[in-house]
């Protein structure tokens, strides 16, 4: 407990009122005095007696850099009493100042809006309750320990304005991927990705020959694995590319699977796959591949500070080049105007991706 600004004040008075009364009597002065001395020790009494409040936080849906989201905090109290309450908000996240003067009756609902600025797993709390006496002249706080966090998707850009050899390069990786059914070994010949290397085969053979594996032909739209690694300081650039390409596929209708250090999620469609991607990429962090998950992957994504690169079949894509011009952002296209998304993005959080 302690003093406010009025406190002292008040204290102030009566520390000079009773000098005074000492000095010259203190027949004039207690009037003043006495009556700021009940207020005092009503003041402290009823500070030293107020029960901690107790909290309880609203969920917060995660979201795309750019949205702005409501936390929620409820206040329960036994008595009525005037208290500031104030949130931190970690970095990442801007809001404006999430403090609140406020009278707390019973059960008290407070909010305020913060918007998602950065890409990762962002800290709000905790929450601190400072109540006061009637009079304002004691204040006493009380800290809650309790935290939450909210997850801020990476940026996705549009690749619908890309070069169009570029993007039906990016796409036919899918159909090439997707031959499940094995026919024949054959020989190597110049040009075959080196995935298709039948391994096993090769080492048995007596010249070192190396031979690839022949599937039946399938023209459909299947699966592709998308692989990502960067340096240190690339992580931002590096999972809003690989975030971009795998909507892209999304939208092709390509089961698209990630492969990220030793996170991996196998291929698969929709919203709630989609969701699952966008989680492990809001939390990317720099980390290289092995050489067997950069040879398997069908889209290779290399980020350093020469840029970022996204390679199919051995061809180098820069990605500056693949997002077009203009860099729109997918959630952009489809947004109010306002930085928040429709309602159908906003509530599966993968804007023009299928169900």
């Amino acid at each position: 407990m302690r003093l406010t600004s009025r406190g002292w004040g008040v204290v102030a008075v009566v520390a000079f009122g009773a000098v005074m009364s000492w000095q010259y009597g203190p027949r004039s002065l207690d009037a003043v005095v006495i009556p700021l001395v009940v207020v005092v020790v009503a003041g402290v009494l009823t500070t030293v007696r107020a029960d901690r409040p107790r909290v309880r936080r609203g969920s917060i849906p995660e979201g795309f850099l750019g949205e702005t989201r409501t936390v929620t905090v409820a206040i329960e109290t036994d008595s009525s009493v005037a208290a500031t309450v104030r949130d931190e908000v970690g970095d990442g996240l801007a809001a404006p100042d999430p403090t609140v003067e406020t009278t707390l009756d019973g059960e008290t609902e407070l909010e305020y809006d913060l918007t998602l600025e950065e890409r990762g797993e962002h800290r709000i709390g905790p929450v601190s309750i400072a109540v006061r006496d009637v009079f304002g002249l004691f204040e006493r706080r009380f800290e809650y320990e309790e935290t939450m966090t909210v997850l801020a998707y990476p940026r996705i850009y549009d690749l619908q304005n890309g070069a169009s050899r570029d993007l039906e390069a990016l796409a036919g990786v899918a159909r090439e991927a997707n031959r499940e059914e094995f026919d024949h070994l054959r020989e190597y010949q110049r040009g075959d990705p080196l995935r298709e290397v039948h391994w096993k085969s090769a080492a048995k053979r007596p010249d070192d020959e190396l031979v690839v594996k022949e599937f039946a032909a399938d023209e459909t739209v299947g699966a592709a694995t998308v692989a990502a690694e960067c340096t240190p300081g690339q992580e931002d650039e590096l999972a809003a590319a690989v975030a971009s390409v795998a909507t892209y596929l999304l939208e092709c209708e390509v089961r698209v699977g990630l492969t990220v250090g030793a996170e991996g999620h196998p291929p698969s469609t929709g919203r709630r796959h989609h969701r699952s991607l966008l989680r492990s990429l809001a939390v990317l962090e720099a980390e290289e591949l092995d050489e067997r998950s950069r040879t398997e992957a069908d889209v290779l994504v290399q980020a350093d500070t020469n840029g970022t690169t996204v390679i199919v079949e051995g061809h180098e894509i820069p990605f500056d080049r693949l997002r077009g011009a203009d860099g729109r952002t997918a959630v952009d296209s489809r947004s109010d105007g306002n930085g928040s998304s429709n309602a159908d993005a906003e509530t599966d959080g993968t804007p023009g991706v299928a169900a």
